[in-house]
């Protein structure tokens, strides 16, 4: 048998603890002479559960990427919809539906700009339809030739590949189309005539593999497209059809579909050659839609034959674990536009109001330590539309609205006493930073604000001003490093950074506009959650010190909430349904750590 350094060049390290796990340790074999253990940095392949669809339903039109995915249409036994829902990488939403009608139709491209080509309807029949979606809207393309469903697809919303498919008659197809975002062409035909297969790759480079033939009978054969013709390669694992997936001709993966009953299997292949994986679907299903333009790495699978669960699919060097918002304990009093800070494990929510309209302004004061609130004593002066920084020890109170109010109170974990007051009187403003250098930012005295007042445990001092003037927004951050985003006029998207001397507007935007939203973090880890986009709303939003990504939904839509915490640990409580809410939610942030795996021997 060849030793390992023959194989790979190099010999397994002797070491006392594991070396720095990242990508340049990857493949690497080195023995741990503490754990007595020879351990590995391999890339872990699992699937993992995700939201499940509004509507069960399979046979569907799929595309986009794992994070930003699409189904149209489908069907769930003899019912077939129009019904499109997009995916944020954590839940399924409504999107705009088709102009009909659908099941069996093949997906290409992204959310932005993505295709639903032909399909099957009992009434009218087979289609000619190719649609185009720009995230909003559908729009007509090109009509196929002649109608026809399940076809395998490949490539983008303006190059797109479309082969196979059933039109009987004459029936099972061996036909290959190209689109190039206006009409389709004859390319090169298929070997083997099928339906119902895996699509993965681009126009010019695309993969075809699996799939129904005309006996009725699934094939694994597998066939590669060089932008003119398909060649024959090496065949899948199992024969198997009514199957999506994801990836490029050179890597793809394939889960679930049907052999003689659903099977929940994964393969994947190579370039060269299929290898059934050591993931496997967690629920064994066909006729499931896919992240069809999503790497190899990093896909989704979705629906299928009476199903509406969803699962993702991650292949990488960390073990990955998705965010998550759980139900804490209630307040005691029920309140929107409250102040909140400190920590999930040590909170603090103060004032706030109640309704009905016009509103009654609140002083209590309540600690969450982890577990459940208890009441303190009161605010000096019960307020509204206040905004509040610092820890559950040593906490701060400023502002409020109905009437304005310019008062500051100083919190010591028991009492509440008279601090400076603000220069103006305001409320609706946000607060960051520690009781002895805080940031009141913002606001609303009639008219929108953008000054920014500091505070040094005594008083406060004007420094610079906000870009946008914005009220019921979110911030987060220290007096050196602070962040401020959306609110009201308008739900701007803009994110701003301060460095303790001015604000900056910088290119990370909001992907959905929000104001009355919860914030809680730091300048380069923040949250933004709930609030208002039309309607109140779950969504959650993390910042990277870059670039916004949408995370794991809340449960409760609502505006209006405090909040307090990291972006590893989060809390939200209170805020504004239709009435005002005691509920309260805790955040744990995703994580992706590098693994290193033990060998074992058999």
């Amino acid at each position: 048998m060849a030793e390992y350094e023959s194989i790979h060049g190099t010999r397994v390290r002797y070491l006392s603890s594991d070396p720095t796990l990242d990508s340049s340790t990857e493949g690497q074999v080195w023995y741990n002479s503490t754990s007595g253990t020879n351990k590995a940095l391999v890339q872990i392949k699992a699937w993992s559960a995700g939201g499940n669809l509004g509507t069960a339903r399979g046979s569907g039109g799929g595309f986009g990427i794992q994070t930003a995915a699409v189904i149209a249409g489908g069907a769930s036994g003899t019912t077939v919809y129009s019904s499109v829902e997009e995916y944020s990488g954590f839940s399924w939403s409504a999107g705009t539906a088709l102009p009909g009608t659908q099941s069996n139709n093949t997906g290409a491209g992204i959310l932005t700009a993505g295709l639903s080509i032909g399909g099957f309807n009992p009434s009218p029949g087979n289609s000619t339809d190719t649609l185009e979606y720009d995230g909003s809207s559908w729009t007509a393309g090109g009509a196929l030739p002649s109608g026809r469903f399940g076809g395998s697809q490949a490539g983008i919303q303006t190059a797109a590949l479309y082969a196979g498919g059933d039109n009987p008659p004459p029936g099972y197809l061996t036909d290959t189309l190209e689109y190039d975002g206006s009409s389709w062409t004859a390319g090169g035909a298929l070997n083997t005539a099928r339906r119902t297969m895996l699509g993965a790759g681009v126009q010019t480079a695309a993969l075809a593999s699996g799939g129904r033939l005309a006996s009725g009978d699934s094939t694994n054969a597998s066939e590669e497209y060089d932008g003119s013709s398909w060649t024959t390669g090496n065949s899948m694992v199992t024969a198997r059809r009514y199957i999506q997936g994801f990836g490029v001709q050179t890597h793809a993966v394939v889960g679930g579909g049907f052999t003689t009953t659903a099977t929940s299997a994964t393969e994947e292949y190579g370039g060269t050659n299929w290898a059934t994986s050591s993931a496997t679907l967690g629920t064994a299903r066909y006729n499931n839609v896919s992240s069809v333009n999503a790497p190899a790495n990093a896909g989704l699978i979705a629906g299928g034959e009476g199903s509406a669960a969803t699962e993702e699919y991650n292949s990488n060097i960390n073990a990955i674990t998705q965010a998550t918002w759980a139900s804490g304990n209630n307040l005691g009093t029920a309140r929107m536009y409250l102040a909140g800070f400190g920590t999930q494990d040590a909170g603090l929510a103060a004032g706030g109001a109640t309704v009905p309209f016009p509103s009654t302004a609140k002083g209590e004061t309540e600690e969450y330590n982890g577990t459940s609130w208890s009441e303190q004593n009161n605010l000096g002066t019960a307020r509204k539309y206040l905004a509040g920084c610092g820890t559950q020890t040593a906490g701060l109170a400023f502002g409020g609205g109905g009437p304005y109010s310019n008062l500051t109170e100083e919190y010591d974990g028991s009492n509440w006493t008279s601090g400076g007051n603000l220069g103006t009187s305001k409320g609706s403003l946000s607060g960051f930073g520690i009781q002895t250098a805080g940031v009141a930012v913002g606001g609303y005295d009639g008219t929108s604000l953008n000054e920014t007042e500091e505070y040094n445990g005594t008083s406060w001092t004007a420094d610079g001003s906000l870009n946008t003037d914005r009220y019921q927004f979110a911030s987060a951050g220290v007096l050196t490093a602070g962040l401020a985003w959306g609110g009201q006029p308008g739900r701007p998207p803009q994110t701003e950074e301060y460095n303790g001397t001015a604000w900056t507007i910088v290119p990370g935007t909001l992907n959905t506009g929000v104001s009355g939203q919860t914030g809680f973090g730091t300048q380069t880890a923040a949250v933004s959650t709930l609030g208002i986009d039309g309607s109140n709303t779950t969504q959650t939003e993390v910042y990277d010190g870059t670039n916004w990504t949408i995370s794991a939904p809340a449960a409760t839509a609502r505006r209006g909430a405090g909040g307090a915490g990291t972006q590893a640990a989060g809390l939200a409580f209170g805020g504004y349904t239709t009435t005002q809410v005691n509920s309260t939610e805790e955040f744990t942030g995703g994580t992706e750590v590098a693994t290193a795996s033990t060998l074992t021997t058999s």
